[in-house]
């Protein structure tokens, strides 16, 4: 009980201080100005003896704490000017303790508002439909399968599923994002974000207590600068200044003869809000974070991860997208992709398999209409099969002996050559088609691991469970130091462990078999806050969203955080210092010390407040016009990401008839030579004229484009010869076999070309959009 009472008296303790010493001080004004002189000397005394109380209980709080801090020189200096009759000077330095103080705990509440914001949206109650009837009810009582009523503006108050309609969200609490979602139904979405949009119903997969928002509500609550290492930092400062301050004021003594001169050394040197602009920095640094998507337990992880300098990342979830996704849909001869996709999403609905989910969130993304499946059953291991207009359709693996075909022997292929898995989809036991999938790279990631490098990381480990071939794929796509591949939990947290011995060591990871070696790292930092998994509980810092991207934001925020506090304690010594020189020559009497050293600890924290803005180093300012350009232009990437597949699928029909190309390779080569025209030159066209322009500006260079419009120009080079090809074709009757080569190698080449482009223009550009780039 006495622990709650002294929080709950705590925050009035400041604001009463200062209440208390500014009355003394100015009751003795009004007494001097008088001519009181007496009754003002009792005023300032009493309040300086009111300062003292607190002041030396601060002391012993930071001796017991194994600290000894310039507040020492506080208590001093308040009980010199009461020996040397001082009196105004005392009453001085107790305003400035006091007032000091109460600023400290104002700025800290405005830096730390946005961590507390998240507690006190944190929702109470939910509205649960039972048929037709909607009944308000505790956060508490919410069972998984309930179905819940989001009305527009409502908390979105646990985890689940959209049942009836698009869901609009409003994600910043999360993610930081200012743009809304769209959720369509049947999609997961988190608790704690907003509703957008109109009403929508949820079908609940997880208690409050397990879902998103909780978790992120424990982990806020735990956050704060009480124990920031940068505390320590200025007590070290504090270590080499208290004595060397002692020692001024004892030379000025002994030279003068006088004691008031030693007590107006002690004066300018009272720095106490000096140990608390490096709190105020670190605890705005967090309230930054946390707007950027990125919850710290502690100061102490935000003030470690500002020096760090190995990262060490798992591979799935972390640098991929933790879960696989369809890359290809591959057809035997007379099926349509489109087909093939429907029917094996059709059949996956009824299955839990994570590559069945991956089917059916593609087709449902492509607006592909599903057949709800009869007599569905799945053999553990090897798929699912169901009926579907009268027909067995079977999706998973294939027996060794069905893929003798020539279109089913280089499905096997590519998916080998692009470390992809394949489920394929059978019709009345005859293979028509495969999916492949595979767990892609995050799209932000390479440009966050140039990032990273920028901030102050000179090596970057991977460490996976995944097999060596993948591994060092994503390893050299990143340019990472160092891949270890097929490692156990107890190999990653040796590999962590022998990290660290060398550096200060993050690491980041996703899973909960990645939550020993996250505790085993000096920051551990966890990907996605999805409530109360282990790996977040195990993390300093927990990403409340799966962007790779927010990992660099939270670095450049804990270098900035501090660089501001250190620079604070630095300024505010350097400034005393100047003040004491002046005190001991005489040329400051303890009065006008005081007020000086007040400005300068005012000053001080002032500028530690500068760590709520972003640093102006790291700092990509886009218009408005130049996001919706970026948005515009990366939705229409994801459109004709899929249609760069034509291309490739007339380069394979003609290599398969290459001795005497046919009708149906000439007609697959114009639809390729008629999607280059219609789509995709008009759309590099306008990146180039719209695009890079607006880039230009906010880039600092035009020459940040030039690389990717000299792509332009050979798009444009290899499309005009296919052209020409088509063109010679149409004029005799058919390609000629003279012609097979080089349009082979046109359609080749534009192929892996077109893929090259997109994924830099997204790397570099599209991810400077605050969007989630994954979706």
């Amino acid at each position: 009980m006495a622990g709650s009472g002294h929080t709950r008296w705590r925050p009035l303790l400041e604001p009463a201080l200062t209440i208390l010493t500014v009355g003394a001080l100015g009751a003795g004004a009004v007494a001097w100005l008088s001519g009181a002189d007496r009754i003002a000397d009792m005023c300032w005394a009493a309040g300086t003896a009111v300062a003292i109380v607190p002041a030396v209980a601060w002391v012993i709080l930071a001796l017991r704490s194994g600290r000894l801090g310039v507040d020492l020189i506080a208590v001093l200096s308040l009980g010199g000017t009461l020996l040397v009759g001082e009196y105004l000077a005392g009453a001085l330095i107790a305003v400035m303790l006091a007032g000091g103080r109460a600023l400290d705990a104002a700025a800290s509440r405005r830096a730390s508002r946005d961590l507390t914001a998240l507690l006190e949206r944190a929702p109470r109650f939910a509205r649960r439909r039972t048929g037709t009837e909607v009944q308000t009810m505790p956060i508490a009582e919410v069972a998984v399968d309930d179905v819940l009523v989001i009305a527009p503006g409502d908390v979105v108050p646990v985890d689940g599923r959209v049942v009836d309609a698009v869901a609009v969200l409003d994600e910043s609490a999360l993610t930081g994002e200012s743009l809304q979602v769209d959720h369509p139904v049947g999609e997961a979405i988190r608790s704690g974000v907003v509703n957008a949009g109109d009403v929508f119903e949820l079908r609940v997969t997880a208690t409050s207590e397990n879902s998103t928002y909780a978790g992120i509500v424990r982990l806020a609550q735990q956050a704060g600068a009480e124990s920031a290492p940068l505390v320590r930092l200025a007590d070290r400062y504090a270590a080499y200044f208290l004595p060397l301050a002692l020692t001024m004021a004892g030379i000025a003594w002994l030279a003068s003869g006088s004691a008031v001169r030693a007590v107006a050394v002690l004066v300018v040197a009272t720095p106490c809000p000096l140990l608390l602009a490096a709190p105020v920095a670190i605890v705005s640094g967090l309230s930054r974070a946390s707007r950027s998507g990125v919850v710290i337990r502690s100061g102490g992880a935000l003030e470690n991860l500002g020096r760090a300098t190995t990262l060490v990342m798992d591979k799935t979830g972390t640098l991929t997208m933790g879960q696989p996704r369809v890359v290809d849909v591959v057809t035997g001869p007379g099926t349509d992709a489109a087909e093939v996709l429907r029917l094996a999403a059709s059949v996956d609905q009824v299955s839990p398999h994570v590559l069945a989910d991956a089917i059916v969130t593609e087709a449902v993304n492509r607006g592909l209409r599903l057949t709800l499946p009869t007599e569905a059953a799945e053999e553990p291991g090897r798929g699912v099969s169901a009926v579907l207009d009268g027909r067995r359709v079977t999706v998973g693996k294939l027996g060794d002996d069905a893929a003798q075909s020539a279109w089913a022997q280089g499905a096997v292929n590519r998916a080998r050559l692009d470390s992809a898995a394949l489920a394929w989809v059978c019709v009345d036991d005859r293979p028509v088609g495969a999916v492949l999938l595979r767990d892609p790279l995050r799209r932000q990631a390479p440009r966050t691991m140039r990032r990273l490098r920028e901030a102050g990381f000179d090596r970057l480990v991977m460490l996976t469970g995944d097999r060596p071939e993948p591994a060092r794929e994503v390893a050299t796509v990143l340019g990472l130091d160092e891949v270890y591949a097929q490692q156990t939990p107890a190999d990653k947290v040796a590999a962590v462990r022998d990290e660290r011995e060398r550096a200060v060591t993050v690491m980041v990871g996703d899973g909960i078999n990645d939550a020993p070696a996250l505790a085993a790292a000096t920051v551990g930092v966890a990907m996605g806050a999805r409530g109360a998994t282990a790996s977040s509980e195990a993390a300093d810092i927990v990403l409340t969203t799966d962007r790779l991207d927010r990992l660099a934001d939270a670095m450049d925020i804990a270098r900035w955080s501090r660089r501001i506090a250190v620079q604070s304690a630095v300024a505010g010594m350097s400034l005393s210092l100047v003040a004491m020189a002046a005190a001991a020559m005489g040329w400051l009497p303890p009065a006008v010390g005081a007020l000086l050293q007040e400005a300068i600890d005012v000053a001080v924290i002032v500028n530690a407040l500068r760590a709520l803005r972003h640093d102006p180093r790291t700092k990509v300012d886009l218009t408005a016009g130049t996001e919706s350009m970026l948005q515009g232009f990366a939705a229409e990437h994801d459109e004709l990401r899929d249609a760069l597949g034509q291309i490739r699928d007339s380069a394979d029909l003609l290599a398969g008839s290459a001795a005497r190309p046919g009708a149906a390779a000439f007609d697959s080569v114009k639809q390729s030579y008629a999607l280059l025209t219609e789509r995709i030159l008009p759309h590099e066209r306008a990146e180039e004229t719209e695009l890079y322009p607006a880039l230009a500006v906010p880039l600092h260079s035009g020459e940040a484009t030039a690389t990717m419009s000299r792509m332009h120009a050979e798009i444009q080079r290899l499309s005009d010869r296919i052209g020409t090809h088509v063109h010679l074709a149409e004029s005799s009757g058919g390609i000629q076999p003279y012609q097979v080569d080089d349009l082979l190698a046109c359609l080749y080449g534009l192929h892996a070309l077109l893929r090259l482009h997109f994924v830099q223009e997204e790397e570099n550009y599209f991810t400077l959009v605050q969007t989630d780039p994954d979706r």
